[in-house]
């Protein structure tokens, strides 16, 4: 039996890759959905990653007919359509540093919902990293009043369907994780297809491209994401999920010429710490966290 702490190391590994991914998703997606419809978007996104997942379907052969956990799998497509549709309209009318402000409470919601809903034991340590972490990114962002606006409850509950989609995916641990992700782009493009009778706009043969291209990077980045949560416990994995400010700001630096500002920069110093904090303790078997 592989050692736990391996396994954990390896799950924190491809849940990193999968927040880098989750930030070139989201960044493609602002700068699509200011044309396109959200519903548009999704159904074209699914389409694209069909490009990948099918060499994938008839390289590994896995079985898409497993009916098992049906409610369990249906929770997880909607909540995951729902996150995307809040975050993309919330952004439509709030400053994306406050919309992600609403996200990054994400780790606050995994982490509580790990207790009830799959018995998972979360040390203090790992409460401390991620409310520590959560001050980081309050710090770096600086949320506006914006914050106070009618989009607010709609970035919230983008949240806590994000939250509870990634509690769901490692209650289905035991699901292949192909199946789990084909599933996911079917249950999404079909959602979203259903909208494109009142939201159609012909994209361009460049936006063409772009949309299937967000589907490519998003179909990387729930592979690594199911992956990821099929080793580790969710606790675990929580804090990390505030890096992604880190590749917003490496982004924003390298294509817009964004320098960090001072708070963006403290705020990424204590949001490493946390992270580095947790890594360390996970490495004694004292506190390893039970499967």
């Amino acid at each position: 039996m592989p050692d736990r702490r391996t396994t954990h190391g390896l799950g924190i590994a491809l849940y990193l890759i999968a927040i880098f991914f989750f930030a070139v998703n989201d960044a493609l997606g602002k700068w699509l959905v200011a044309d396109y419809g959200v519903g548009q978007l999704l159904m074209l996104r699914s389409v694209g990653s069909a490009f990948v997942l099918a060499p994938m379907i008839w390289r590994i052969g896995a079985s898409l007919t497993d009916t098992n956990h049906l409610g369990l799998q249906t929770l997880r497509i909607l909540c995951m359509a729902l996150d995307t549709f809040c975050f993309y309209y919330a952004t439509r009318t709030m400053p994306l540093a406050d919309v992600m402000t609403f996200y990054m409470a994400a780790p606050l919601i995994i982490t509580a919902l790990s207790v009830p809903l799959l018995g998972e034991k979360v040390e203090s340590f790992r409460w401390v990293a991620v409310a520590v972490g959560f001050v980081g990114v309050v710090i770096a962002l600086q949320p506006s009043r914006a914050m106070l606006s009618s989009a607010s409850p709609l970035a919230l509950l983008g949240a806590v369907m994000f939250g509870l989609s990634q509690t769901v995916t490692r209650k289905l641990r035991d699901v292949h994780w192909l199946h789990l992700v084909v599933w996911q782009f079917v249950g999404a493009g079909l959602i979203g297809a259903a909208t494109l009778p009142w939201a159609w706009v012909t994209p361009t043969w460049l936006d063409l491209g772009l949309l299937f291209l967000l589907g490519i990077v998003a179909m990387l980045c729930f592979v690594c994401l199911t992956r990821a949560l099929a080793m580790t416990p969710t606790g675990v994995l929580a804090p990390f999920q505030y890096t992604m400010l880190l590749w917003a700001t490496i982004m924003g630096w390298v294509v817009w010429r964004d320098a960090p500002s001072p708070p963006i920069l403290i705020g990424s110093a204590i949001i490493i710490g946390s992270g580095l904090f947790v890594i360390y303790r996970d490495r004694e078997p004292s506190v390893a966290v039970p499967e």
